[in-house]
């Protein structure tokens, strides 16, 4: 028996003292209102056409994915493409009706989902935020139309021809 309290006794030591990798309920919380408020923040700076501060809010790795198949942007592309809206005043207003931020065990990561409202109806946005220097920080933001399911067929045949050149050019460029 002593044998096998010396032999274990390290392990026990080690496993009591290894801090812990998971997050409290409350860093959770906090963190989800940090991440809603940075998203508040975010959508505002676009409304009032701050490009400094809506860029500055992703990650110099980020990717921007926009609702027209060829819009995957890196920060740097979006950065130089959405410029001249801002610099004439011609941004968007995205209202948040709902969101849902997760936040990851170690409470570096978190991803979200929002539903909102704006000039093309509603419209879903999901994305994913990295802890960088106690500075939360957009990596991914993916902007999409919600299509009702009634309405797929019509859908399915008002992009048909658009969808058919754009799958041969990425097909014949993957090739």
């Amino acid at each position: 028996m002593k044998k096998l309290f010396i032999t274990y006794l390290p392990l026990f030591v080690l496993i009591s003292c290894t801090p812990s990798t998971t997050i409290s309920e409350t860093d959770t919380n906090e963190a989800k209102n940090e991440i809603n408020h940075v998203m508040n923040k975010w959508h505002e700076s676009a409304a009032k056409a701050n490009h400094d501060a809506y860029i500055g809010t992703m990650s110099t790795e980020g990717v921007y994915i926009g609702t027209d198949a060829t819009e995957n942007w890196t920060t740097l592309e979006f950065k130089e493409w959405s410029k001249p809206y801002f610099d004439k005043g011609q941004t968007w207003d995205f209202k948040t009706l709902e969101r849902n931020i997760y936040i990851s065990d170690d409470g570096k990561t978190a991803w979200f989902d929002e539903l909102l409202d704006t000039s093309l109806g509603l419209c879903r946005g999901s994305g994913v935020f990295r802890l960088q220097q106690e500075e939360w920080k957009l990596r991914h933001y993916v902007l999409s139309i919600t299509v009702p399911n009634d309405n797929l067929n019509e859908i399915i045949k008002i992009n048909h021809a658009t969808d058919s050149i754009l799958i041969h050019q990425i097909k014949e460029k993957n090739r």
